[in-house]
């Protein structure tokens, strides 16, 4: 079998190798400890998931919020311009956009604003996500319904109303658990 050095040395890494896949198949856990483990694995992979994101938006946005809570809002915008550019499919900078309009009185355009971040992402609809806005959300749907509902019923042929509208439907429909 072993003719000289060199089948020693495969032989003796095969033997290893073996013992190695001995020691991790009797090692690993089973049944309901491996589906325990890898649950746990998945929490833990869905929290550090969320611990970067939250670094991420906060390190990105937290300017916008500063210059926001200074008063700053125009300031905020163009800056919400600026991150746009750069992050093109960042649902986050909707939704803050859509606030510091409704701030602004601008209630169609923060709307529509809301709907293309929710459409970005829906964990900012969805309640059991450490994102959730649905508080918010819910409260820019009530009070769009009842303004701009008034407001279509007396101009019927107003596109703008109409699509402000149907945003509103899309937006009250995912906090109902609604998908795309």
């Amino acid at each position: 079998m072993a003719r000289d050095g060199f089948d020693r040395l495969i032989w003796l890494g095969l033997a290893g190798t073996l013992a190695a896949l001995a020691v991790l198949l009797l090692g690993a856990p089973r049944g309901s400890d491996a589906r325990q483990a890898s649950s746990l694995d998945k929490g833990i992979e869905r929290e550090l998931a969320y611990q970067a994101r939250s670094a991420f938006l906060q390190k990105i946005y937290g300017p916008v919020e500063e210059l926001r809570a200074q008063g700053e809002a125009q300031r905020a915008l163009l800056k919400l311009e600026e991150l746009g550019r750069a992050y093109p499919g960042e649902a986050h900078g909707y939704l803050l956009k859509g606030a510091i309009l409704q701030e602004f009185g601008a209630l169609e355009e923060s709307i529509a604003s809301y709907v293309q971040g929710v459409k970005l992402n829906g964990d900012y609809v969805d309640e059991k996500s450490p994102l959730s806005m649905q508080t918010e959300i819910r409260q820019l749907v009530d009070r769009g319904l009842d303004e701009i509902g008034r407001r279509a019923r007396a101009n019927p042929d107003n596109r703008t109303l109409e699509t402000a509208l149907r945003n509103l439907y899309y937006l009250q429909s995912r906090l109902a658990g609604g998908c795309e």
